[in-house]
């Protein structure tokens, strides 16, 4: 998926080594993005790498017919967008900023000088790659077998656990994903997405807001995925 961190816990919620970080840091221009503004469009070339610095990033592909499915929805510490610079090739995915954002951007020749004269980064982002094409196909597997609730139960698990890598409060279990995006990534209708979460708010599994859910017991939830 381009490089792409998805919320579900596998490969999008890892974060890059300290060392790692530094060296990409020295490199990197800082852009603002307003909430719904557009980073990139799918085709578009791969002039850099980026990092949510601030906010929450999405990102999207809409096929031919207008139908959109979400694939992720980036919190902050996480970088994309490496195996476009990796293949020169262009993007296969819309990022649009959730909210008002501060992305951090690498330019390609920066990104590029680094790994080809540090071997360590270079197995760093191949090892990282790797776990993120093993999630794929963990994904397709659970779209095409699992039930609903396994599967909501499952991205909701997920969501938290990559939410609370960058969470300000410790304990926070409110999730910003609207049930429309839920249904998008899991390629069923809002009120089928609806239907789920009202029987477990019933159950106080959890507590559904405008905007976000917040997780009430995650233990159900396990036993649930």
């Amino acid at each position: 998926m381009g490089g792409l961190a998805d919320v579900n816990g596998h490969a999008g919620t890892e974060l890059l080594s300290p060392e790692l970080e530094v060296a990409l840091r020295a490199h990197v221009l800082r852009r603002k993005l307003a909430k719904h503004e557009v980073l990139f469009t799918y085709g578009s070339s791969p002039e850099a790498l980026f990092c949510v610095e601030r906010g929450r990033m999405r990102f999207s592909v809409t096929a031919a017919n207008g139908r959109e499915a979400v694939l992720s929805v980036l919190e902050p510490g996480q970088w994309f967008g490496e195996v476009s610079l990796f293949m020169d090739a262009p993007r296969v995915y819309d990022a649009r900023a959730v909210v008002d954002c501060e992305v951090l951007m690498v330019p390609a020749q920066a990104f590029h000088a680094i790994v080809d004269h540090h071997p360590a980064f270079l197995m760093e982002f191949t090892r990282l790659i790797c776990r993120r094409y093993r999630w794929a196909l963990e994904w397709i597997d659970e779209t095409i077998l699992q039930p609903l609730p396994v599967r909501l139960a499952r991205r909701l698990l997920a969501a938290q656990h990559a939410h609370a890598l960058s969470a300000p409060a410790a304990g926070d279990t409110a999730l910003q994903l609207s049930q429309e995006d839920l249904g998008h990534m899991l390629g069923v209708s809002r009120q089928s997405i609806n239907r789920q979460l009202k029987e477990w708010e019933g159950q106080r599994i959890l507590r559904l807001h405008y905007g976000h859910v917040r997780l009430l017991d995650q233990d159900a939830l396990r036993r649930l995925a």
